[in-house]
């Protein structure tokens, strides 16, 4: 974790007020005096700020029910941020594990752990990602075997990670699939001759949305280790 970030976790500073502490020579890591705000710490070491040992805050995990014309961002922009719906204390310290675009609605996974994050984002770790879609036009059943062999997508070298696609009805699917990439979804669906008109994620590795739109709850003990990497 980089010391400003640290600091901010285990203090009432905000970013700006920790590296001037940083900058002001007012932070001592190991003993040592550290003025790099990027520099990274651990959990063993002694980090001490004007002589008192911090101890950071315990991570939080936690998922929400995202609503469409929301956006997977800390900030607002055109859209606001979905984590404007968390009722709870720093939620800058917060973000969010895999985003969504604006108008896809469902499962997000939150929280203040980077190691976690990487565990659920990245592709080679194979954590499942289940979305509910509609289509415009009618599918094809051979389309299944497509997915199941990778797709070729615009602009990309090699074929997207095998996909299950199971068919619904003729314009709704559930699509499960491992990997992250920019717009995948829409441009997978594109790249065989259709177009997604809504889509919703349902489901994260072994963690099911399981509350109402807007909607949040904390993650259990067993969800959250159902990520870690043994």
């Amino acid at each position: 974790m980089r010391l400003d970030k640290f600091i901010c976790k285990s203090t009432a500073l905000n970013k700006e007020q920790a590296r001037l502490a940083i900058a002001n020579s007012d932070v001592l890591v190991n003993e040592l005096i550290v003025v790099e705000p990027a520099f990274q710490v651990h959990e063993n070491n002694i980090i001490m700020l004007n002589k008192k040992v911090l101890t950071a805050r315990s991570f939080r995990y936690l998922l929400l029910h995202k609503p469409a014309n929301t956006i997977c961002s800390n900030v607002d922009e055109i859209y606001p941020s979905a984590l404007n719906l968390l009722d709870i204390e720093h939620v800058s310290e917060l973000h969010i594990a895999g985003r969504l675009d604006a108008d896809t609605t469902g499962l997000i996974l939150i929280t203040d752990d980077g190691r976690w994050t990487f565990n659920i984002t990245l592709p080679n770790n194979g954590c499942e990602k289940v979305y509910r879609v509609g289509l415009s036009r009618d599918i094809k059943e051979e389309v299944t075997t497509q997915f199941k062999q990778g797709i070729q997508l615009q602009g990309e070298e090699k074929l997207t990670l095998p996909a299950t696609l199971e068919i619904l009805s003729p314009k709704e699917m559930r699509l499960t699939l491992t990997e992250g990439k920019f717009h995948q979804v829409k441009r997978m669906f594109s790249a065989v001759g259709n177009r997604v008109i809504s889509l919703h994620r349902e489901k994260i590795g072994h963690v099911t949305l399981d509350v109402e739109e807007g909607q949040w709850r904390y993650l259990t003990l067993q969800e959250v280790q159902s990520f870690c990497k043994e």
